[in-house]
């Protein structure tokens, strides 16, 4: 399994994912695994969302995965074996204030997973849908921490989705928690729902101080093309 992130592997054209893909499958073989991670979080108020946020994210957490998903697919098809793991969040099973965008791209993540894996039913190609909680890395500064449900780190995620490649399953719930809160909650009626969240405090998760994630927000901003210089960082922290 390779990072087809990491530069040390592999120096693809960003513009042609397929060259990357060729260039592992050329040093290391054929690829029998995706981890399809690609996404930035940027938080704040739905109304007064700068259109450039929403379309970076967009850009980013859909089409970044759906990228992916259209490159490898066909070639697990014509092996006849793989296994795909789409890296999605718990907020693609709901909608947290302060991060509309952000969720709803998330929401895209399972729901074309769910689709793509009902499509591949009856084949040896598998699909998951890694769905992490709040993951202690830079993505996650200002965040605060909802009742019931403990913060993770990277490593926590890393051996959820070692362990679906061992025993294959579409719902990987980190911690594993969630899991059982996402089965209750959809059980609920629209207000049962609502009140659960408020209890857990979940509807407060994503409402941070922007000074806490400034650092973060410039550099997820600085990830659309063209916005690297250090002219353009100057004028991201006007």
């Amino acid at each position: 399994m390779a990072d087809l992130h990491d530069p040390g592997v592999v120096d693809q054209d960003v513009d042609r994912p397929e060259l990357g893909l060729d260039a592992v499958e050329e040093q290391l073989g054929a690829i029998d695994v995706l981890v399809n991670n690609a996404g930035i979080m940027q938080l704040g108020p739905f109304v007064g969302e700068e259109d450039a946020t929403a379309q970076r994210q967009v850009d980013i957490n859909v089409h970044g995965v759906m990228f992916g998903m259209k490159e490898i697919l066909p070639r697990f098809q014509d092996r006849g074996r793989g296994h795909l793991v789409n890296i999605a969040s718990s907020a693609g099973k709901g909608g947290f204030p302060g991060g509309a965008t952000y969720c709803g791209t998330k929401h895209f993540v399972v729901g074309c997973s769910e689709a793509v894996r009902g499509e591949l039913r009856g084949t040896n190609i598998e699909v998951s849908c890694v769905m992490p909680g709040i993951v202690n890395t830079e993505l996650a500064q200002g965040l605060s921490q909802a009742r019931g449900v403990k913060n993770i780190n990277p490593q926590d995620v890393a051996n959820a989705i070692v362990e679906t490649l061992k025993n294959p399953r579409f719902d990987v719930y980190v911690p594993k928690s969630i899991g059982p809160i996402s089965m209750f909650m959809n059980i609920l009626p629209r207000r049962g729902r609502e009140a659960v969240v408020r209890a857990l405090k979940a509807d407060t998760v994503l409402q941070v101080d922007p000074a806490a994630r400034r650092a973060y927000e410039l550099r997820a901003a600085r990830s659309e093309p063209g916005l690297e210089s250090p002219e353009d960082t100057k004028e991201l922290m006007r």
